[in-house]
C-alpha cells in the first residue's frame, strides 16, 4: 500500500486549479475539459485508496502520508482509514457528476479553476490528520464557495453569497479560538496526539477543554447549517448558479459534518462525552429541534431550490444527533446518511436546474405535469425524494434506520419520535412535488410545447451558450442521463450495508473502544 494517494488526492485537484486560468491566455472555454480531467483523476484516486484500504488486512486499513517527511506531531499528516475513503470518493463522484450536467453551459475557465481549487479543499478537509491543517481546508473552500455562489446573475446571487462570507467567516473564526485553546491546553494540533494528551492529563473537564470543544462545535454547526446557525444555506443555495447549487449542497455541509464527526471522535472521543453528559444532551437537543425547525420550514416553502435547501437543515441535524447520542449504530447511520445525502442533492438539485433551464420551472407550482415533458428527470426527482423520505428500498432509509436504532438503544426514546415525525413532514414536501408533476394537468408554458427530456441532441444544446436559468424547452441528454444514473445508485446502495461496516468497522472499533 502507498500512502501517497493521500497526497496525490489533494494536491492534484489544487494544482491543477491553476491550469484552467494559464491555458486560458491562450485557448478559450478548455475550462470544462480540464476541470473534468482533475475530477475523474481523484475519482480514480478515491477508488484505489477505498480499494486499497478495503483489501487491507486490520492491521493496514489505516493509511497515514507525512508532507514534507516530517513526522507527528511537528509535521502535518494526512490520514486515510474507511471513513475518510468514504467521503473521499463521494466528493470525487460528485464532481464527475456535476461536470456532466454542466457540459451544455457556457462559463469561464476561472469558473472551473474555482471549481478544482473547491474540490481539492474537500479533499484536504475529509483527509487532514491536523485541526489547523483542517481550519486552512476550511477556508479555501469557504473562499471558493463564496465566489461561485456569486458567479449567479443578479444581485440576488452577491447578496447569497455575501451572507454566506459574513456568516461563514464567524464560523471558521469561532473553530479557530477553539483549535487555539486545545494548543494552549496540550500544545499540540495533531488529532491523535491530542487524544492521547487529552486522555493522559485528564483534560476532559477542564474548562479551558470544554470551551474549545464549543467553540469547534458551533463554528462547524455554521459551516453544516444546523439550526439556527442556518441562515446563510437558503439563499446560497437558492440563488447560486444550479451547478453550484448541486455541487455544494451535495459536499460542502457533508464535509464540516465529517470533519465534526472526526473531531469529536477521534480528538474528543467517547470519554469526553461521558465526563461531560450536559453536553451531549445539549448537542442532542439542539440537533433534534434542527431537524423538526428544518422539517417544518422545507413543507411550507413554494420555490423548489428553497424547499431542498430547508430540508437540508433537517438532514444535517440526524448527523449532528447521532454525535451527541455518543452510539456506534447511530454513528453507523450518520456515516451511511452522509453519504446517501450527498448523493440525494446532487440528484434533485440537478433536476430541478433541469427543468428551470428547461421550462423555466422554479416553484412547485410550476412542476405541474412536468412529468409528461420530461419524465426521466421527473421519475428521478420522485426517486430522490422518496428517498430523502425514506421510502425502501433507498439509502436514505438505511441513514435514518440506524440512527433512530442507535436512539432506541441509548434509551433517547424522544430522537426517535423526532425523526419519525420529521419523516411525516419530509414526505409532506416531497409528495406535493410529486402531485405536481404526476398528477396536476399539465401547464402551457409561455413558450408553447417543448421537447421531451433527451429529445435534442448535445450539439444543439451546446450551440446555445444556454446559462442557468435561461429557458431553453429541452434539457441536453447528459443531463438527463447523470440525474437518472445518480438516482438509480440511491436505490442500488439500499444492498451496501455490508461494504459500509466493511469499511466503517476498523474505525469505529477505535472511536468506541
Amino acid at each position: 500500500m502507498s500512502d501517497t494517494l493521500l497526497a496525490l488526492l489533494v494536491t492534484v485537484p489544487l494544482v491543477m486549479g491553476i491550469v484552467p486560468l494559464l491555458v486560458g491566455l491562450r485557448v478559450d472555454n478548455a475550462g470544462w475539459s480540464i476541470a473534468m480531467a482533475g475530477s475523474l483523476a481523484v475519482v480514480g484516486l478515491a477508488g484505489s485508496l477505498a480499494s486499497t484500504i478495503y483489501t487491507a488486512g486490520p492491521e493496514g486499513r489505516r493509511l497515514i502520508h507525512e508532507l514534507a517527511g516530517y513526522p507527528a506531531p511537528y509535521g502535518i499528516e494526512l490520514v486515510g482509514d474507511g471513513l475518510s475513503a468514504l467521503i473521499a470518493l463521494l466528493i470525487g463522484v460528485v464532481a464527475v457528476a456535476v461536470l456532466v450536467y454542466d457540459r451544455s453551459v457556457d462559463r469561464s475557465n476561472g469558473f472551473y479553476s474555482g471549481y478544482l481549487l473547491l474540490t481539492g479543499g474537500l479533499q484536504g478537509m475529509a483527509l487532514t490528520g491536523d485541526l489547523f491543517n483542517l481550519f486552512v481546508f476550511l477556508e479555501i473552500v469557504g473562499l471558493v464557495t463564496y465566489a461561485l455562489v456569486a458567479a449567479g446573475d443578479g444581485g440576488e446571487a452577491a447578496y447569497g453569497a455575501l451572507k454566506y462570507l459574513f456568516l461563514g467567516t464567524v464560523g471558521a473564526s469561532l473553530y479557530l479560538i477553539g483549535v487555539g485553546y486545545l494548543l494552549v491546553a496540550t500544545g499540540s494540533l495533531n488529532m491523535l496526539d491530542l487524544q492521547g494528551r487529552l486522555a493522559e492529563m485528564g483534560y476532559y473537564t477542564d474548562p479551558l477543554v470544554q470551551a474549545a470543544f464549543g467553540f469547534i462545535l458551533v463554528g462547524l454547526m455554521l459551516k453544516i447549517a444546523v439550526f439556527p446557525l442556518h441562515t446563510w444555506q437558503p439563499d446560497a443555495y437558492t440563488h447560486a448558479p444550479d451547478t453550484v447549487s448541486a455541487y455544494i449542497s451535495a459536499l460542502v455541509s457533508t464535509t464540516a459534518a465529517y470533519a465534526l464527526i472526526r473531531i469529536a471522535f477521534d480528538v474528543f472521543t467517547i470519554d469526553f462525552f461521558a465526563a461531560n453528559p450536559l453536553i451531549a444532551e445539549a448537542v442532542v437537543l439542539v440537533a433534534s429541534i434542527s431537524i423538526v425547525v428544518g422539517s417544518l420550514l422545507a413543507a411550507t416553502q413554494t420555490e423548489v431550490k428553497r424547499v431542498f435547501a430547508y430540508s437540508s437543515v433537517a438532514q444535517f441535524g440526524m448527523v449532528v444527533v447521532a454525535i451527541g447520542l455518543n452510539s456506534r449504530t447511530a454513528l453507523f447511520g450518520a456515516v451511511i446518511h452522509l453519504i446517501g445525502h450527498g448523493l440525494l442533492k446532487a440528484t434533485l438539485f440537478m433536476g430541478a436546474g433541469s427543468l428551470s433551464s428547461a421550462y423555466g420551472a422554479t416553484t412547485i407550482a410550476d412542476y405541474a405535469g412536468l412529468a409528461k415533458r420530461a419524465p426521466v428527470t421527473g421519475g428521478a426527482i420522485a426517486v430522490a425524494g422518496l428517498a430523502l423520505v425514506g421510502i425502501p428500498p433507498s439509502i436514505g432509509l438505511l441513514g435514518k434506520w440506524y440512527i433512530g436504532l442507535g436512539a432506541v438503544e441509548s434509551g433517547s426514546w424522544s430522537v426517535a419520535v423526532v425523526i419519525f415525525v420529521s419523516t411525516l413532514l419530509s414526505l409532506s414536501y416531497v409528495y406535493q412535488l410529486i402531485e405536481a408533476l404526476y398528477f396536476t394537468p399539465l401547464a402551457q408554458s409561455a413558450g408553447g410545447e417543448s421537447a421531451a427530456d433527451g429529445a435534442v441532441d448535445h450539439a444543439a444544446v451546446a450551440d446555445s451558450a444556454v446559462a442557468d436559468g435561461g429557458h431553453t424547452g429541452r434539457i441536453a441528454t447528459e443531463r438527463v442521463a447523470v440525474v437518472a444514473v445518480l438516482a438509480v445508485s440511491t436505490v442500488v446502495l439500499f444492498a451496501s450495508v455490508g461494504l459500509f461496516a466493511e469499511l466503517l468497522d476498523p474505525v469505529f472499533g477505535r472511536f468506541f473502544q
